[in-house]
């Protein structure tokens, strides 16, 4: 039975979601360039640009887009073929013959991030793909207890891969970036993610007023989709540079040139920021939330949303412990080092039954 890829991802705005989908797809075409996968194909909806996936056959004609094309149509294309799933969302007619990747169980952990036709819908589907035969995939062990408790199933019918971060290294970095934001080499905490509740940028109000007393600002990357996400407020002031949606060449230089990357989010399935941070350089304070301590391990400073280890105090450390910059930075670059889109493709398709391993 041949592998096809459910490639709805491809018509996607891309958040991290849809990130982790094409880093994939990608180390799964480079897979089949080594004869790896035989007749495997990139199924989705047509129109846009063409396909990015030289080696992976693709089939692109369709007369639906979206959930419906998803749902209706995808099925009968794939027909055959084992299909992978890499965006939460699988047609429910494959039944057994499919695997998902369920990042997180967030519709479920903090509604309140969630619109109310994007919860219900998500809630539904993830209810019901385990229980039409879907092989179910996550990124953390902490998600996979998180979707295993809400869909009352078996932690052990849950496969876990990780993800990887080497894609912000692929583009030349941007500086210009800086000198339209007017920021300086160092002298900014970097903060990236949408406004949405659990993201809890709200949570830094304090940190500005701090990094203004050293005469650094806070740059806060990002933005929400109001269709998904409910915005959850943010943080203003003059010691506050907005810097909206950027590019990964972009992006990789406020890593680079970032005093650090401040991460206060209270629910991520993963955690790819931090991630991303650290294969740059860039030392990372984050919340003890979620799955980010699983991914960051003792690589990053971390505080507690409520608890002993308050964000300004470990914001403090750093603008003033000798060393610890060095030291941080170190520490991640060692430690992003671990993850590889290669090496998460090469555990999903571990997880995958027998037959279809490469």
């Amino acid at each position: 039975m041949p592998i096809a890829i459910n490639g709805r991802f491809l018509a996607q705005r891309v958040t991290g979601v849809q990130r982790f989908a094409t880093e994939i797809a990608r180390a799964l075409d480079a897979m089949a360039a080594e004869f790896r996968l035989p007749d495997a194909r990139l199924l989705r909806p047509a129109g846009g640009g063409p396909s990015p996936f030289g080696n992976l056959r693709e089939e692109a004609s369709s007369l639906l887009r979206g959930q419906a094309w998803e749902q209706a149509e995808l099925p009968l294309r794939a027909r055959g073929c084992l299909l992978l799933n890499l965006g939460n969302t699988a047609p429910l007619a494959m039944g057994p013959n499919q695997a998902v990747v369920i990042h997180d169980a967030g519709v479920f952990d903090t509604p309140e991030s969630y619109s109310g036709a994007f919860r219900a819908w998500y809630r539904a589907l993830h209810l019901a793909l385990p229980r039409v035969g879907a092989r179910i995939v996550t990124v953390s062990e902490f998600s996979r207890g998180r979707i295993a408790h809400h869909l009352r199933i078996d932690p052990a019918r849950i496969g876990v891969m990780p993800e990887g971060a080497e894609h912000i290294l692929r583009a030349p970095a941007e500086d210009a970036v800086l000198a339209r934001h007017g920021l300086a080499r160092h002298g900014y905490a970097l903060v990236v993610g949408n406004p949405a509740a659990h993201k809890n940028v709200a949570a830094l109000k304090e940190c500005a007023g701090l990094l203004a007393r050293h005469g650094h600002v806070l740059a806060i990357a990002g933005a929400a989709d109001p269709a998904v996400f409910r915005q959850g407020g943010g943080t203003t002031g003059e010691a506050v540079v907005a810097l909206g949606r950027v590019s990964d060449a972009e992006l990789r230089a406020l890593y680079e040139n970032a005093l650090c990357l401040l991460f206060p989010s209270r629910y991520e399935g993963f955690g790819l920021p931090p991630l991303e941070a650290m294969a740059c350089g860039c030392p990372v304070i984050a919340a003890a939330s979620g799955a980010v301590p699983e991914v960051c391990g003792d690589a990053a400073l971390w505080f507690d949303h409520d608890g002993a280890r308050r964000l300004p105090a470990m914001l403090t450390r750093l603008l003033e412990e000798d060393g610890l910059y060095d030291d941080l930075r170190a520490r991640g670059l060692g430690r992003a080092a671990l993850f590889t889109w290669r090496g998460a493709a090469e555990r999903l398709l571990a997880l995958l039954p027998e037959e279809h391993g490469a």
